[in-house]
């Protein structure tokens, strides 16, 4: 059996699920690609007594007779019961199944892809709700996890319901990508050996993700895995990202224009910006949007510095979709050799810059630790100036401490030591500046670098730069 790979807080939430003795509803939803059947079914394992599966696109019928099949196996004879007519007569014959075993130990029900079953006029959702609302909430022993791809469909009608399941959510768990660290793991579990920059590149093309990780192979370089799994015909993600949003999203284009306007501009956008760019309503529609992309792990919203709400500053958080927007859309050349000769081209050496910036945003607990502030009560913000006559700035960054300093973080990616020269020196010199005159924060200010290799020891480091962290740290 395949080992289960990090998802510790995750674990924990499912075992306080099955070790409370009451009756619980779990609702469990990531991005696509992300594990979380892998999750339920590793965990559970032989504790499961009854998991269905919902068919993308099938009709009421053929679902219920999915069900029918699936619930007779489960029960160890596939004619013990009829096939249901209605979605509210399938739940009878599971509590039928369930009871006699509930009076024994507790039993977990999985219902996976759980918005697919929601076919057009089939009444799943009612039946279902009926169902927990007048049984399954009784049952003492019962533990229901219902687990969806369909981001904004899980949202809106499962975990911010204002219908029967209002309040009914017992535990929710959002799956996100693995870190660093644990991306090292899956890929040694594997007998995949690569060094830490290796493994810093796959990640902020790749990202975390499970499925897209299995593809890596031994004796391959990073670069190799790339051409190969994104550039040629058969490759896993070459057509990965024209199924990805539409999997997950209700009218898709409406989130592809947020994450295509957000691609272009690494230094974020304000909800402001970004009506302004995609021409979306400024209604509660962008609202619901950035929602879902952040619920989804997409996109990632910045409170500044100042806590003005008005100017929170969304990013795309997505390695895979920055890296196909970037390289992928549109590209003329693919086949063999594409990524080996892109990977040394000019416009990778910026994009790998802004990568690396998002890679370090989604590590700063590791970061925070390295620092020695761990312990310390601290608000992550970034903050802009942006000054129509003089110099302005950019902090994407900012540990507000309360002992009374705050430390402002560069996040630098190269191949070798980072070097701050008198051009670089003088830039954050200004920074420095512009952020105390306009926040008017009267703690002090240290400067702290993250980079891959740490930096070259000149006198402009000596001066400037109170902490150096290299990559190493985001892997622990």
């Amino acid at each position: 059996m395949e080992k289960l790979i990090g998802r510790e807080a995750e674990k924990s939430l499912l075992r306080e699920a099955l070790e409370s003795g009451e009756p619980e509803l779990v609702a469990l939803f990531g991005r696509r690609r992300v594990g979380k059947t892998f999750l339920v079914r590793q965990y559970f394992a032989e504790k499961l007594a009854f998991s269905f599966t919902g068919t993308r696109d099938a009709s009421l019928s053929q679902q219920l007779i999915n069900f029918n099949k699936t619930l007779g196996k489960a029960a160890g004879n596939e004619k013990l019961y009829r096939t249901p007519d209605t979605w509210a007569e399938a739940f009878d014959q599971l509590s039928y199944f369930l009871t006699p075993q509930l009076t024994k130990e507790r039993q977990v029900i999985f219902l996976d892809e759980f918005p697919w079953m929601n076919t057009h006029k089939s009444g799943f959702l009612p039946a279902f709700d009926h169902w927990w609302n007048s049984w399954g909430n009784s049952q003492q022993n019962l533990v229901v996890i219902i687990c969806g791809s369909a981001a904004s469909w899980m949202i809106q009608h499962v975990v911010n319901s204002k219908g029967g399941l209002h309040n009914r959510i017992t535990r929710k768990i959002r799956l996100l990508p693995f870190n660093l660290k644990e991306t090292e793991l899956f890929l040694t579990t594997r007998n995949i050996h690569l060094d830490r920059y290796q493994t810093l590149q796959l990640y902020m093309i790749m990202g975390g993700i499970p499925h897209y990780l299995k593809e890596v192979r031994k004796g391959e370089s990073v670069t190799q895995t790339v051409d190969r799994v994104c550039f040629t015909k058969d490759g896993l993600l070459e057509s990965e990202f024209k199924n990805l949003y539409h999997s997950l999203f209700d009218e898709a284009t409406r989130h592809l224009s947020i994450v295509k306007a957000l691609a272009t501009n690494n230094q974020g956008l304000t909800r402001n910006e970004i009506i302004s760019k995609t021409g979306l309503s400024s209604g509660g529609t962008i609202t619901l949007l950035l929602e879902e992309l952040i619920e989804s792990g997409f996109v990632t919203a910045w409170q500044p510095y100042d806590k003005k709400s008005r100017d929170t500053i969304y990013k795309l958080a997505d390695e895979f979709t920055h890296f196909y927007l970037k390289f992928m859309d549109g590209n003329r050349s693919s086949g063999k050799g594409t990524w080996e000769r892109l990977s040394v081209s000019p416009s990778w050496k910026s994009w790998s810059g802004v990568a690396f910036e998002r890679l370090c945003l989604k590590h700063i607990p590791g970061i925070k630790r390295e620092l020695g502030i761990a312990g310390i009560y601290t608000e992550t913000s970034a903050w802009r100036y942006l000054s129509k006559t003089g110099k302005g700035a950019q902090i994407d960054l900012l540990l507000d401490r309360k002992d009374f300093v705050i430390t402002m973080c560069e996040m630098k990616f190269s191949e070798t030591a980072f070097t701050i020269d008198k051009n670089y020196a003088a830039d954050l010199e200004n920074k420095k500046e512009v952020f105390k005159r306009h926040s008017k924060t009267k703690k002090s200010i240290f400067q702290a670098f993250i980079t891959s290799f740490g930096l070259k020891n000149n006198d402009y480091a000596k001066r400037l730069v109170q902490n150096s962290i290299t990559m190493d740290t985001l892997f622990e």
